[in-house]
């Protein structure tokens, strides 16, 4: 008696088939792209090797998507904007291996880009690997196209050179010229480097370096920073020696100055709104040297979770969390005064408001959210920043300083919601940063006297901080 068949296993999805469900469920949830990889890629085991060939297409399609769809208009015979989203990606996917990834040879980046056409067949409704096949070959027949030059159309041109979306090359051109347009698309448009902050509590930056060296890493001081060390190729964080020590937490250089401006003490009570994940709540409690209290408030539980397994890592003892809305601080801080053992009258001696904002100065580490900006946000961020602005002011004593800073450095969320607060609290003055940073800061110190990174040529995310302080006597 002949034996049943035995049905052969499936064999698991190729590293482009993970990457384009990626970037379809990303397109359709708009959820952060680093929590699509996680939820999609951590249900079956993954090759470390596919998992970095998918990354990249991930993130380097949505990073270079402007320039993609320019390069494969000549080769389409209709818009590709009224093509099926999932062909539109497959498109991209090819074009991008095409484009950017050297190691791939042209054959085989466009014939896994028909098979994986041939392989949605069902859900696409159609077979329309023939349509890919022809565009994708055309590509790779057709002279490249140079880049269109800056004038008559600078911002149509920075748009399809960086892959910028256009509005926002046209808002800076506007706001900057065209030079200082171009290095501020260039920055965007740049793969950001692994930059660590030293957990100068547990080891010495030079002694971290000896570490990193003798495990085979290379990596080098921050130019600016005074605590970091950059990485010079990307791997998983894990893996980095030192990691479940605590010697080093993940932060880009221009996030590392902002607690410097803040310049706590030890034995002080300090409070950081807007706290989580905490990169800046640790790096406080480093500069304090463990002694004082940090308050560490944000809205979301799930978040202050996340800040307090880095406080445990990193070991930083003196931060307590405190869930609540910023916006309700003078209500909050009476009602836990007592429980955060905050002296009375409840005020604080420093205060960093790290304010929630557009993040247009770290749109490199999350290409997904070019899509999701309009220039509408500006005013909704500018009315929510001067609100959590002025709670936090209420709370800060006569004396006391305060820090504010975004991860964006558009006009509406940094100078205009400086000069609308000042202009309303005669009790609060501007300082200068300069004499609590390196003199490597300087250059990034503006006319005003606060920190702005915007288009640095040094790698940095673009960061925006200005320094406050509440006159003695005031109430």
């Amino acid at each position: 008696m002949s034996s049943p068949p035995t049905s052969k296993p499936s064999l698991p999805p190729s590293a482009r088939a993970r990457a384009l469900a990626v970037l379809l469920t990303q397109h359709k949830s708009g959820d952060p792209l680093d929590e699509v990889c996680t939820r999609l890629w951590d249900r079956q085991a993954m090759d470390s090797r596919d998992r970095a060939f998918a990354m990249e297409l991930v993130y380097g399609v949505l990073r270079r998507q402007e320039t993609l769809d320019w390069r494969l208009e000549p080769a389409l015979k209709k818009p590709l904007p009224r093509l099926p989203l999932m062909v539109q990606m497959l498109l991209r996917m090819g074009m991008y291996q095409l484009a950017y990834m050297d190691r791939v040879p042209a054959s085989a980046a466009v014939n896994e880009s028909v098979n994986l056409a041939k392989a949605n067949k069902a859900q696409l409704g159609r077979d329309w690997s023939g349509l890919v096949n022809a565009v994708l070959r055309s590509v790779t027949r057709l002279p490249e196209r140079p880049f269109p030059e800056l004038q008559p159309d600078p911002a149509g041109a920075l748009s399809i050179r960086y892959a910028v979306p256009q509005w926002l090359c046209a808002r800076w051109v506007e706001q900057m010229g065209v030079e200082r347009a171009e290095a501020a698309c260039q920055t965007v448009s740049t793969v950001p480097a692994l930059t660590l902050r030293v957990n100068r509590q547990r080891v010495g930056r030079d002694a971290f370096l000896e570490q990193l060296v003798g495990a085979g890493i290379a990596a080098r001081q921050t130019t600016v920073s005074p605590v970091g060390v950059i990485l010079e190729e990307g791997r998983a964080v894990t893996t980095i020696p030192g990691f479940q020590d605590g010697l080093f937490y993940v932060e880009d250089e221009a996030a590392q100055l902002i607690p410097l401006i803040l310049d706590p003490q030890p034995d002080e009570h300090i409070l950081d709104v807007c706290a989580a994940p905490g990169g800046k709540t640790t790096h406080l409690a480093e500069l304090m040297s463990n002694r004082g209290q940090i308050v560490a408030m944000d809205r979301h539980a799930a978040r202050l979770q996340v800040l307090k397994e880095n406080c445990q890592r990193l070991g930083a003892t003196i931060i307590a969390p405190l869930v609540a809305d910023a916006r309700e601080l003078g209500m909050v801080v009476s009602r836990q005064a007592t429980d955060l053992q905050i002296p009375s009258p409840g005020v604080f001696d420093r205060i960093l408001v790290d304010a929630p904002c557009s993040g247009m100065g770290v749109l490199r580490r999350h290409p997904d959210a070019k899509g999701q900006k309009d220039t509408e946000m500006f005013v909704r961020h500018h009315t929510l920043q001067r609100e959590i602005l002025e709670r936090a002011s209420s709370v800060l004593r006569p004396g006391g300083v305060l820090v504010y800073s975004t991860c964006s450095t558009e006009p509406e969320e940094t100078e205009a919601v400086i000069a609308r607060f000042c202009q309303d609290h005669s009790d609060c003055v501007r300082e200068s940063i300069m004499p609590w940073l390196p003199a490597s800061a300087f250059p990034f110190v503006t006319e005003q006297g606060a920190l702005s990174t915007m288009g640095n040529a040094l790698g940095m995310d673009g960061f925006y901080a200005v320094r406050l302080r509440k006159i003695q006597g005031s109430l």
